[in-house]
Formats: structure tokens, C-alpha cells, sequence
């Protein structure tokens, strides 16, 4: 057993359950996403019909609505619950005239119910850092847009929640955080992907708390807790939730206690398929690392 995998089934369970009260607690994903949206200010496109991977309660997904209001939106989350919140949100007419622009859709990102080359955009907002073949699931992102479609993501970085993990480290036997690649190393996978010109960026991003639980308390908020295999099946002790509390006070500046993301950002284009001299199309199918 690989203890780093993510379990789906836990993660759906997770986010379904904190998708009443996720908005509330989502400071960062919110940030992350009004960062990304002055982004698409200067990249020329206008899509006809995209996709919000990993749409959550959907409040990015109406950010882009609001700026594409000719485009056909695909909302795609793997957990019910955030589809069902954000259903829930929709406008008075359109539950009572049905008209209808934004498709929701139960899926994991990793595994796309959808046609190849039917998108213009993909747009995913800290999501893909839930995928356990990240590499795989950028040759399934690809797979669905058109030629020249967009891709545009956000991601979190290895040094994400490095106090928290410094704090675990010694802990006990259990793994506690999932692990995030590294920038530079998802830009070669877009490109072994088949991705042509993608930009890679990444910046720090701080947030502080009184106390401990008020981190664990804002991971648990959004769902975002440990779901790998090699978790603790059970509540943490109480010496070793002191062992925790003792290491991460450590750490306290200026009387706060801080947790960094390391949000990394990147988009890229779908180029044209490379022809041979006799104009077939040359498709890379697989790659290695």
C-alpha cells in the first residue's frame, strides 16, 4: 500500500459533508480563484463551452458565468454534496423557466465522462492536487479540449502546510498530509502531455490562527483533512495531539501561529497535432517520467 494514496471514496465523503459550511471557511480557495480570474483578463478567448474541474459550491464557476455569458459552463465535482449546494444557488428563473447554461456533473477529474475535443476551456481551481496520477490526468484534460483550447489551473506546491507536517513529523507512525509536486515538475507534464507553451508560476500565501485547531479546524472546514490510505483509522491520542500542540507552538510569530500554501498556478494550449509527410496526424498516446 502506497500510505500517500488518496482515497477517493474518503474525499468524496469529506467534501460532501463540509459543503454546507464550506464558503464560510474557503478563505483561500477564494483568494486563489479571484487571483486566477484577473488572469483570463489578459489571455484572448472566448469558449463556447467549458468546464469547471472540480467546481465545489460553485462560486468560481458563476465568477466565470458572469464573464462568459454566451458559454456553455460544465460543472464537474467528484463529491454530491458541493453539486447539490451549489444547485441550490441557482437562480429563481432558472428553476422556474428551466432555462439552463450550467451542466453539473458527478465525476472524478481523473476519469472524464467526456466526448474528445469538445471543450474550449478547462478551468480548475486547487483541485487537481487531489489527483493520484497527476501526469494522467493532464493527458485526460487534454484528451477533452478542442484544438487552441485553454487550459488554466491552480495547484498547491510541496512546501504547502510545511509547518503542520513539520509539527506531525515524530508524531506517530501515520501519514497526516498529502504530498504535492513540486512546479517545474508539472510543467514537464504538461508538455509530455502534449500540452504546447505552458507558463508556470507560484507564490506563498500565509495564513495565521490563534491556535492549532483553528488550523485543523479550517481543513476539516472544507473538506480538505487527510484522505490518504495511510492515515490513523482512529482519533489521535491525547499525548500524541500534545506532542502536535507542543511542536507547532514552536513555530509561533508575532503571537500567531502561521500555515503557508505554496499555490502554484500554470495554463496552457492544445496545439494543432504534429502531421507526418503524408498529413496523418502523429497522436503521442504515452510517456514516461
Amino acid at each position: 500500500m502506497n500510505e500517500f494514496v488518496i482515497d477517493k471514496k474518503a474525499m468524496r465523503r469529506s467534501f460532501s459533508r463540509a459543503a454546507a459550511n464550506y464558503d464560510a471557511t474557503a478563505v483561500l480557495q477564494r483568494e486563489v480563484c479571484t487571483r486566477m480570474l484577473e488572469r483570463l483578463d489578459y489571455v484572448k478567448i472566448q469558449p463556447e463551452r467549458l468546464l469547471d474541474a472540480g467546481s465545489g459550491t460553485g462560486w468560481g464557476g458563476r465568477q466565470l458565468a458572469e464573464k462568459y455569458p454566451a458559454a456553455t459552463l460544465i460543472s464537474l465535482d467528484i463529491a454530491i454534496g458541493m453539486l447539490q449546494n451549489a444547485q441550490s444557488r441557482s437562480n429563481w428563473w432558472q428553476k422556474l423557466f428551466g432555462a439552463k447554461r450550467n451542466f453539473p456533473v458527478c465525476a472524478d477529474v481523473e476519469a472524464l465522462p467526456l466526448s474528445p475535443n469538445s471543450l474550449d476551456m478547462v478551468w480548475s481551481n486547487m483541485a487537481v492536487q487531489w489527483c493520484n496520477d497527476l501526469p494522467a490526468t493532464f493527458v485526460e484534460l487534454h484528451r477533452v479540449l478542442k484544438t487552441e483550447g485553454l487550459l488554466m489551473f491552480s495547484t498547491l506546491g510541496p512546501d504547502t502546510l510545511k509547518e503542520l507536517r513539520q509539527s506531525f513529523s515524530g508524531v506517530d507512525e501515520h501519514s497526516h498530509l498529502n504530498r504535492f509536486a513540486d512546479m517545474h515538475d508539472i510543467g514537464d507534464m504538461l508538455v509530455q502531455a502534449g500540452f504546447a507553451e505552458p507558463v508556470m508560476d507560484m507564490e506563498y500565501l500565509t495564513l495565521t490562527y490563534n491556535d492549532v485547531r483553528g488550523v485543523l479546524q479550517d481543513l476539516k472546514g472544507i473538506g480538505a483533512h487527510n484522505t490518504t490510505e495511510g492515515r490513523g483509522q482512529g482519533l489521535m491520542g491525547k499525548a500524541a495531539f500534545a506532542r502536535l500542540l507542543e511542536n507547532y507552538e514552536k513555530l509561533r510569530r508575532d503571537g500567531k501561529l502561521p500555515a503557508t500554501y505554496e499555490v502554484v498556478y500554470g495554463h496552457a494550449w492544445k496545439p494543432a497535432p504534429r502531421v507526418n509527410r503524408d498529413g496523418a496526424a502523429i497522436i503521442k498516446t504515452s510517456f514516461k517520467l
